[in-house]
């Protein structure tokens, strides 16, 4: 590394992948090498505005690049050669096909939740299992849901509080830049299992963790709502559950009491405090409405899909390649380049 930085790719430049991309230019350590996708469209066009170096995954999408007027620097293939780590937001199934090209090009390699806990063997969340990941070669950063419930119910565990965990979660029907395409209209649809996914997922990254979620999705696009009901190994007060949540990376507290009442507020809230695309990486967490009886807690949060991985596959970056062995220094060295908070107002 001529930098002395490790070297970045994102493959896939869609919901995820720009916002990973803008997140690896502001880490010190990290090179951003060039983003790689397959449109010609204005997705790729606003990469090209930000100077972001553009490859093409394949032959076909060169062509039409070119044909768009967007200067190409190469193809899938030639970036390996100068990168040491991808991340990979590509859609599902396309990016279980392109673990072997990393393989045989010798870069590690993330992956997003869409994919599954055994393409990789190992799933991600930066506070939970760090130094798991050191020097391997590839691994999966969890998806949004399981991402917020590790971080949320691995607080509590680690403050020596959860028994066990029953969790409802209102989904989101699709993500706002696709909702002209098609989506739950007027209605609410429970999933059809139970548990729901995410509840398993979690399992991955926590095995010990005593978990059932229960998913419904409804008609809006703007992020996901959990509502929780714990049972803690005794009673407690809930000063004790606020100090176990402030102890833990990456949850910041919201307050009915300020008028932020709704997922649509927060959002709000998150544009007039001037974040990229009004992004929330923390999770939202309502303070003034979390009760504890004895030893049951109960609790609503609020987790923006499009944000909250993200800087979990920074921190994922930092592991693979071994450049710091600490998972708090790396998760410190990411919330401050990005601008994480405990308390978004004051």
């Amino acid at each position: 590394m001529a930098t002395g930085k490790v070297r970045v790719a994102v493959n896939g430049y869609g919901v995820i992948g720009k916002r990973i991309a803008d997140a690896v230019v502001v880490q010190e350590d990290m090179e951003l090498v060039g983003v790689i996708d397959v449109v010609s469209d204005w997705r790729i066009k606003v990469a090209t505005e930000k100077r972001y170096p553009v490859f093409a995954a394949t032959s076909d999408a060169q062509t039409a690049m070119r044909a768009a007027g967007i200067n190409v620097a190469g193809t899938l293939e030639e970036v390996l050669g100068h990168v040491d780590v991808v991340a990979d937001a590509t859609p599902k199934k396309i990016a279980a096909a392109n673990l072997e090209k990393y393989r045989a090009a010798g870069v590690k390699s993330i992956f997003q939740g869409g994919e599954k806990h055994s393409l990789t063997g190992h799933s991600f969340v930066a506070q939970a299992n760090y130094e798991t990941a050191l020097g391997r070669e590839t691994t999966r950063v969890v998806s949004c849901n399981t991402t917020s419930i590790v971080r949320t119910l691995g607080a509590l565990k680690s403050a020596g509080l959860l028994k066990k965990a029953r969790g409802v979660l209102v989904r989101r029907a699709t993500d706002p830049w696709e909702s002209d395409h098609s989506g739950v209209m007027n209605t609410v649809v429970p999933e059809s299992h139970i548990p729901s996914h995410q509840g398993p997922d979690a399992q991955t990254v926590l095995p010990d963790l005593d978990v059932v979620t229960i998913a419904l999705v409804a008609s809006h696009t703007t992020s996901h709502l959990h509502a929780w009901t714990v049972e803690l190994t005794r009673s407690a007060t809930r000063q004790e559950i606020l100090d176990a949540f402030s102890a833990a990376p990456r949850i910041a507290f919201l307050r009915m009491s300020e008028g932020i009442v709704a997922l649509n507020t927060t959002l709000e809230l998150m544009a007039d405090l001037g974040r990229p695309r009004g992004d929330m990486w923390e999770v939202g967490l309502w303070e003034d409405n979390l009760a504890v009886s004895g030893n049951e807690l109960f609790y609503n949060y609020q987790v923006y899909n499009q944000a909250i991985v993200v800087p979990e596959t920074i921190d994922a970056i930092r592991a693979l390649t071994g450049i710091e062995k600490d998972g708090m220094k790396s998760i410190a060295k990411t919330d401050a380049a990005l601008g994480l908070v405990r308390e978004f107002v004051c």
